[in-house]
């Protein structure tokens, strides 16, 4: 016990003259392993013949990882605000190590829920916990700037897949002589894909623990040089008060929140789930081939995890400038106009087709990276990790639609492989509603009433930092 009291929060206090710029490598240790979660598929092929599975009961663990998220997220965020980030750190690294483990074993034994119970439901439970543990110190640390600073750790959740995919291609050919790397329909061996898993999950705990003894929170009262805590009075809808996480549910603003989150994931991951075989259908020839090449599409993917990645560091930061209300205004407002020219001009040429695709996913990237902040603005850093916690299960819960909308109606328009851009058309306009309904419940946003925030803002500081 005597070991494990240094991940206490009162253990983790910033001494006097600490540099805040510390704590987002921390942060982006963590999101950097986490981030593994997108990179799913490159061993998923290797997965389906291995246990003799269909592609759908492989997806299913990615489905279960995300679900687990969003509500390990809602559950834990109290505990992750009332624990401090050290000790929440730890635990997220200690159950995604585990889900590796456990789904290495049931790869090796050939017990498929082995690993729906290990990367799904262990792992998922380290990426919720994850996920949201460093956002309120964060914030904490760059009150001047909370859009850079959770955009520099949650890019690092964007970014993970562009390391983790070459990764763990480039092992499962160390692993297994037969599997080429360069060859995106080559097959791994279960021996090679139950070493993949142990490696990673070691290798992911040792850099997750450079984040745990790296973290800290600032003390009470500091502030950054320079900064003055009353001009945050003069930017609309920041507040100088705080909420709780229990009251903030009962808020409109949450809730309109809520669903201004779940349209623009929802909208990103109608692009992001089908990337490759959307671009390759978009320019299919009359001979039913399609003009962009396997390698292509693959590419195709690549640039999309890029813009990803970016926009959750660059519109973030734009936030800061403009503001939270406006930028979410950008996300959905120009989003309705990219699916539009998407269904509708997206297939005369391939660079409009990926222009068009990466400002989406973009906007996708930075929804994730500026809602963190947005919350602060709203409800102040009390519990706003807490809060952070209970507005993911929107993720989760655009983590089913999203892939619904567009495999429902591409279903209903034919088999893989034989699709055109036509078959798209249903499927994009609808997510031009689903977008204009965030759009309007971004608009009906206003500050948090009175009757909602805490009796004394300073009191609340209090008990946050103990």
């Amino acid at each position: 016990m005597g070991i494990l009291s240094v991940l206490d929060r009162e253990h983790s206090v910033a001494p006097p003259g600490y540099s805040r710029w510390l704590i987002p490598p921390a942060a982006l240790a963590v999101h950097l392993c986490i981030g593994q979660a997108y990179a799913t598929s490159v061993y998923k092929t290797s997965m389906v013949k291995h246990f003799d599975a269909s592609q759908t009961s492989i997806g299913v663990i990615f489905s279960i990882a995300i679900v687990m998220l969003g509500l390990s997220a809602a559950v834990g965020g109290t505990w992750v605000e009332r624990n401090g980030p050290r000790k929440a750190m730890f635990v997220s690294a200690c159950f995604w190590a585990a889900g590796f483990l456990v789904g290495a074993l049931g790869i090796g034994t050939g017990q498929l829920w082995l690993v729906y119970l290990g990367y799904g439901v262990i792992g998922g439970i380290g990426l919720g916990i994850g996920y949201i543990s460093p956002v309120s110190t964060l914030i904490k640390w760059f009150p001047d700037r909370p859009g850079l600073a959770t955009g520099l750790a949650i890019m690092g959740f964007g970014g993970g897949a562009l390391v983790a995919s070459p990764l763990s291609r480039q092992l499962l050919g160390l692993y297994d002589d037969g599997y080429d790397p360069n060859n995106s329909a080559s097959v791994a061996g279960g021996g090679a894909l139950v070493a993949l898993f142990l490696t990673l999950g070691i290798g992911y705990f040792v850099i997750m623990m450079f984040g745990v003894f790296n973290i800290r929170v600032p003390a009470e009262g500091w502030k950054p040089d320079g900064f003055d805590p009353s001009t945050v009075k003069q930017k609309a809808l920041v507040t100088t008060a705080n909420v709780s996480a229990a009251n903030a549910i009962k808020t409109p603003q949450f809730w309109l929140l809520w669903v201004v989150l779940l349209c623009n994931v929802t909208a990103g991951i109608g692009i992001l789930e089908q990337a490759s075989p959307m671009i390759q259908d978009f320019f299919r020839n009359p001979d039913g081939k399609s003009s962009v090449a396997v390698a292509a599409a693959a590419g195709f993917v690549g640039v999309l995890s890029i813009f990803n990645m970016a926009g959750r560091f660059g519109w973030s930061t734009t936030s800061d400038v403009i503001g939270r209300k406006p930028i979410y205004a950008l996300y959905l407002g120009v989003g309705i106009i990219a699916y539009f020219l998407l269904a509708t001009v997206g297939h005369t040429s391939t660079v409009v087709f990926v222009l068009l695709a990466a400002v989406i996913l973009s906007f996708y990237g930075g929804g994730f990276a500026t809602v963190p902040a947005y919350l602060r603005d709203l409800f102040g850093t009390y519990q706003v990790g807490a809060i952070h916690g209970r507005l993911l299960t929107a993720w989760s819960a655009a983590g089913v639609f999203g892939p619904l909308i567009i495999n429902g109606f591409l279903d209903r328009e034919g088999k893989p492989g034989t699709l055109t851009e036509e078959a798209y058309r249903p499927a994009l306009f609808t997510m031009v509603g689903v977008l204009a309904i965030g759009f309007v419940a971004n608009l009906l946003i206003r500050p948090v009433a009175e009757r909602f925030h805490e009796k004394s803002s300073s009191t609340a500081t209090t008990e946050a930092a103990s």
